[in-house]
């Protein structure tokens, strides 16, 4: 015999209120999926980018380094490299401007600051999202569990039924929805938590490149570690 609880019979018999909380519910977990996947996706693409430094620094000349890192306009590596360069040709090409008060160091610390601030931006949206839904979620639930719990005690009440069985299903349906509520909220905590990982190594290697590129730059050879400068060739900078 088919049983008369359960999450069916929790829609099927909830009022209004019970049914917008499940869809809610159900809209939550669906963005904060859809975030994880795309965020997630995200990072594992920039990893690879990043994992194409050493060959840029190893060209033996700028637009060299610049096929190394790859032809795809959402590389941050190579948005930064691009940017570089043209701060560092703006500034030295063009007469007359306020900028020229600011020494040419200063001018590219800028402009690299302010592309890897755009990156940063664009790598943490859709991260208020999963904080939003991992706070909230479990309150959502127990509101539904509450309004339930309510209405099933009214019904009980009522019909003047106050059996063990009888109470038992309407409030065991109802502390559904604080399940319900948990498992919204779980994955997104953890996502969130994963994702800012994430991150937050990208952003490491990304703020190391802006580095080694503003000391190119400005003096014509990258910065290395000791005992790494015979390992990494100076870039020509006629290119």
């Amino acid at each position: 015999m088919e049983s008369q609880f359960g999450l069916a019979n929790v829609w099927t018999q909830g009022d209004f209120v019970t049914r917008a909380v499940a869809i809610l519910l159900l809209g939550m977990s669906l963005a904060s999926w859809i975030v994880i996947l795309v965020k997630a996706l995200d990072i594992v693409k920039y990893k690879k980018h990043a994992s194409a430094v050493q060959t840029f620094w190893h060209s033996e000349d700028f637009a060299a380094g610049l096929t190394r890192l790859g032809s795809d306009p959402s590389n941050p590596f190579r948005q930064l490299a691009m940017e570089g360069r043209e701060a560092t040709a703006h500034h030295r090409n063009t007469k007359g401007q306020l900028h020229e008060s600011l020494d040419i160091s200063d001018w590219i610390t800028g402009s690299l600051r302010n592309c890897i601030d755009g990156f940063t931006a664009r790598l943490q949206s859709g991260l208020a999202i999963l904080a939003s839904v991992g706070s909230t979620a479990p309150f959502i639930g127990l509101f539904g569990t509450v309004w339930g719990i309510y209405h099933a005690l009214l019904a009980i009440g009522t019909s003047g039924q106050s059996t063990i069985d009888k109470v038992a299903g309407p409030i065991g349906e109802a502390l559904i929805m604080t399940a319900l509520g948990l498992a919204v909220a779980i994955p997104a905590v953890l996502g969130y938590n994963a994702l800012v990982r994430g991150n937050k190594h990208i952003l490491i290697r990304l703020n190391s490149f802006a580095h080694d590129l503003h000391a190119y730059f400005v003096t014509g050879a990258r910065v290395t570690a000791q005992g790494d400068s015979g390992n990494v060739r100076p870039l020509k900078k006629g290119a």
